[in-house]
């Protein structure tokens, strides 16, 4: 017997032989489920800054020219989609209002993070984070004033603040989906 695949209540007789649902009411509450639970893209904050490039070797390139971009020439940033349509990785130059948080190597190899990154995700909780390229760090995404970045230790964790002068790979790949919060 087929059954629904919201509430697993049989479904009629009657139904259409491709029939999942056997309501309307169970198909929209599957759908929106759905939706919740999917992850989300990028945060509009990002993607509507034209402040894109890709790299090579974690080095910036200009999307348009291929040649290496400069963090403090806007002439050789790029849109999102632009940056997107050359299929090369992502970059984000850092300023106007972003940050980032930079965790390495706080992941183990089932992407659990140590106890350090646990902390600062709890603290940063509903911010955006993404894994790294290397898949053992962290990218903490948020808003943050403009000021000399910096590196240390914290409870064995290296950190790295930058808003200004800097740019970050940008994977996509999600590890906490959220906005960008102050940092």
């Amino acid at each position: 017997m087929r059954t629904c695949e919201h509430c697993s209540a049989p479904l009629r007789h009657w139904a259409r032989a491709d029939a999942r649902f056997c309501s309307t009411r169970c198909r929209v509450a599957h759908h929106r489920a759905a939706q919740t639970h999917a992850p989300r893209a990028l945060p509009a904050e990002l993607i509507n800054r034209p402040r894109w490039v890709n790299h090579i070797d974690k080095r910036p390139v200009c999307s348009r020219t291929g040649r290496w971009a400069s963090v403090t020439d806007p002439s050789t940033w790029s849109t999102h989609a632009a940056a997107s349509a050359t299929g090369a990785p992502l970059g984000f130059v850092l300023g106007d209002g972003i940050g980032c948080i930079d965790l390495d190597g706080c992941l183990d190899e089932h992407g659990i993070p140590n106890e350090a990154a646990r902390v600062l995700l709890a603290y940063y909780e509903g911010s955006y984070v993404e894994v790294s390229p290397s898949g053992r760090g962290l990218h903490i995404w948020g808003t943050a004033v403009p000021q000399r970045g910096f590196k240390r230790m914290w409870r064995g964790q290296r950190i790295e603040f930058y808003s200004q002068g800097r740019y970050i790979t940008v994977t996509e790949n999600v590890y906490q989906d959220g906005n960008l919060a102050p940092l």
